[in-house]
């Protein structure tokens, strides 16, 4: 039997949930599982609801009580329920199920099996309401299953209302694995159908499997961002996407803001000289320490548009250096706090930042949005365990050191740097490699353009290779170099092409 599930017009956009898990039950070559826990069997009621539930629904089943859980699928060493190694088990244990038990009897049956484990708001509201949600399904029949998984942050202020996010984006889950299969980019932006954007934010989303090979999830995470549908979304050294919450769960972070286009010197003295500072702070005492480097989407906007290729190549690079890379929404910096403090229960957050851009930071015009202005801004940025490292630099035009102890802002705010000093929430950072500080990335990319001698000696070795053999921004490589670099670009491009092509036809057969 060829694949059923047929493509999908514009107009399939604007179907209600209800219509999407109709079709899915008519359809009957998906067929599966569902085990959810937490908001109750919210995804499932709404194929029941939806009519011809039997056509899709195996089982369905809800281990509320943690001995039960655990029976079924084992013990989480962290004593966490709703975190993604108790999704994964959830999907491998039921997916492993209905392949065992039907795939005999229905050889031409695509199978599925989705889970969730979700936290709602409790009756005080004391908490807040988040889950991960994952579907294991073939699109066709005898293949090896893929994987969706997204984490999703449940933002309305009632219980009743979570529940029914759950399950539209589950409904919206299943419809995009089986119709936009075709097309990663609506498979995730149809996961926010018949939701806004104060409902729900998607902040992890990762798929897998021989039908996605030609998918970069780090690409899929930069997309949540910039499509609105999360302020921030994380990945670690390996490239592989990471869950916010999870990866920065009670962490002490340290952060560095840039563009790293490219990565220099500069920006290597800054985080270690910097982190060399954060760990002997006493409130850290080297533990449990997280470094981040951020990209905003504002900094990858710096040329004009996001290009797809100059963010892999950036990110490349910071992975190649063993950087856990976030990419945020986040213009200000107080906003970053506020979003990190959500995660760190009370642990430290460290700031890195160049002097000029501490100048940024008491400009008043950045805080007009705030009622209470630059106070309510500072409150937010330095009310926590928060402090910032400023990176000193040349006074220009002089050998003088330029750092927090001589910098100057407006009379009205003297009183109020003064009292950061103090308290010791503002700090220059020691020790540094004076011998860098005549390094500025934007010269260095200067020189990288144009073929000039010398912006070698201002990155870091790894940097170097990966401009060169790739022929990185707009580095003016050899003919022969320029053209094996383009004909590999071409290539994987024109792979990811064929494959997209081919599941067109399959889809259609």
């Amino acid at each position: 039997m060829g694949n059923s599930h047929s493509t999908t017009k514009a107009t399939d956009r604007l179907l209600t949930t209800k219509q999407k898990s109709l079709q899915i039950n008519l359809n009957a070559s998906i067929y599966g599982s569902f085990a959810e826990i937490g908001a109750g069997q919210e995804v499932a009621a709404q194929f029941f609801k939806a009519g011809a539930a039997s056509g899709t629904i195996a089982k369905t089943m809800s281990a509320y009580d943690m001995a039960f859980s655990d029976a079924i699928y084992g013990a989480e060493e962290s004593g966490r329920y709703v975190c993604e190694s108790r999704l994964i088990k959830m999907i491998s244990h039921e997916y492993e199920l209905v392949e065992r038990r039907l795939g005999e009897q229905r050889p031409d049956t695509c199978f599925f099996a989705l889970s969730n484990t979700i936290e709602v708001l409790n009756y005080n509201k004391t908490n807040r309401g988040h889950g991960w949600i994952g579907l294991r399904f073939q699109l066709k029949p005898n293949t090896p299953p893929n994987e969706v998984i997204i984490h999703i942050n449940l933002l309305d202020n009632h219980k009743f209302l979570q529940e029914q996010v759950v399950g539209i984006i589950g409904v919206n889950l299943m419809y995009a694995c089986f119709y936009h299969s075709h097309n990663p980019d609506l498979m995730l932006t149809s996961l926010m159908d018949n939701l806004s954007r104060d409902r729900v934010e998607i902040d992890m989303f990762r798929m897998t499997g021989t039908d996605f090979e030609h998918v970069d999830n780090r690409l899929m995470s930069l997309k949540l961002v910039k499509n609105g549908m999360s302020n921030a979304a994380m990945f670690g050294a390996n490239g592989n996407v990471l869950q916010p919450s999870e990866a920065l769960y009670k962490k002490n972070i340290l952060a560095l803001r840039g563009r790293f286009r490219p990565p220099t010197h500069v920006n290597v003295d800054m985080l270690d000289r910097g982190l060399d500072m954060f760990k002997h702070e006493e409130d850290v005492a080297n533990k449990d320490v997280l470094v981040l480097v951020e990209l905003t989407l504002a900094n990858l906007r710096a040329e004009g548009t996001i290009s797809d290729e100059d963010f892999l190549d950036r990110v490349d690079i910071l992975c190649s250096m063993g950087k856990t890379v976030i990419i945020s929404n986040y213009q200000e910096y107080y906003r970053l706090v506020e979003y990190l403090s959500l995660f760190t229960r009370g642990k430290k957050i460290g700031i890195i930042l160049g002097i000029y851009s501490l100048a940024d930071v008491f400009e008043e015009e950045f805080y007009t949005n705030l009622n209470g202005g630059i106070l309510e801004a500072f409150g937010k940025l330095f009310g926590s365990n928060v402090k910032m490292y400023v990176y000193p630099s040349l006074i220009p035009g002089t050998d003088k050191i330029l750092g927090c102890e001589n910098f100057e802002v407006s009379a009205k705010q003297t009183f109020l740097y003064k009292h950061l000093l103090e308290t010791k929430k503002l700090a220059t950072i020691q020790n540094i490699n004076t011998e860098n500080l005549h390094i500025f990335s934007d010269n260095v990319l200067e020189m990288i353009k144009t073929g000039k001698d010398g912006w070698e000696e201002m990155v870091p070795d790894i940097v170097e290779k990966a401009i060169k053999d790739k022929c990185l921004f707009d580095y003016p490589c050899p003919t022969d170099k320029l053209s094996e670099a383009e004909q590999e670009r071409k290539q994987a491009t024109l792979e990811r092409e064929l494959k997209e092509r081919q599941k067109v036809i399959d889809n259609n057969l």
